[in-house]
């Protein structure tokens, strides 16, 4: 029996290991959109048995990194940029409403919190490491989400902020190449602000442009560097955002 546990021990490890360091490459754009996942190799790379590098791989799956094509092959999975428009309509939506909502219900406590992240974040802007700067400023936006007391909510913006992440870094390099980096920790300064002064119409606005900078630079980077002619998306126009202000 005790040799049982320690051997699921292990393998639990194994698996965790193993998906964190494939999340990880996969979030920094280390393994490219596209890039084959073959289970063989991985296991070799990693000095362990399939078993646990497949259980990393359903994970994976589970945050829609990873996708299984209809040959049985596992890729990375791909940016779409076609749905981009509507991803960042319904981060646009998630950002304002948890931004909103913790100007209005914040505590002390909550302000203590969100202004912790941000300096988290200020540091890992400074360090120029991207995979630290996507953690912190989805820490960031979270416990805003947190102070705003709404777990429906909160669970939505969280898988969106999640799916956004190698969007944010190609957003972050944008950013670097104009030497402006120090807008995003301007932008979080500004958001918190608003929530401290409980100033709900100015942290909504505040919000709303995040998104749009956030969009109007990625697709400025993808214009640049993949795509012609990509066509921007306003903001706010859509059924979906009308009355959000």
């Amino acid at each position: 029996m005790a040799e049982d546990v320690e051997t699921k021990r292990l393998k639990g490890m194994g698996v965790r290991f193993a998906y964190e360091t494939l999340r990880d490459e996969i979030l920094s754009l280390d393994l490219p959109p596209g890039s084959v996942l073959d289970e063989t190799s991985l296991a070799e790379r990693f000095g362990m048995s399939r078993s646990p590098v497949r259980e990393a791989i359903i994970r994976l799956a589970g945050d829609d990194l990873v996708v299984t094509l209809s040959n049985r092959s596992t890729i990375v999975a791909p940016i779409d940029i076609q749905s981009f428009p509507k991803y960042v309509e319904a981060l646009d939506i998630a950002q304002r409403m948890n931004t909103r909502l913790a100007a209005e219900l914040r505590t002390d406590s909550d302000l203590e919190a969100i202004a912790a992240r941000q300096q988290d974040f200020v540091t890992a802007v400074r360090s120029g490491q991207h995979l630290a700067m996507s953690e912190a400023n989805k820490d960031f936006h979270m416990s805003i989400a947190a102070a705003g007391r709404n777990p429906y909510l909160a669970a939505f913006y969280d898988r969106l902020l999640n799916q956004g992440r190698r969007m944010l870094h190609l957003h972050f390099r944008y950013l670097e190449e104009g030497n402006e980096g120090h807008l995003l920790t301007e932008e979080h300064d500004e958001m918190l602000a608003a929530i401290r002064d409980r100033n709900i119409e100015r942290a909504d606005n505040l919000a709303h442009l995040h998104t749009r900078q956030f969009r109007d630079n990625f697709m400025d980077f993808m214009k640049r560097n993949y795509l012609k002619d990509a066509a921007l998306v306003p903001l706010g126009t859509s059924a979906a955002t009308e009355g959000v202000a």
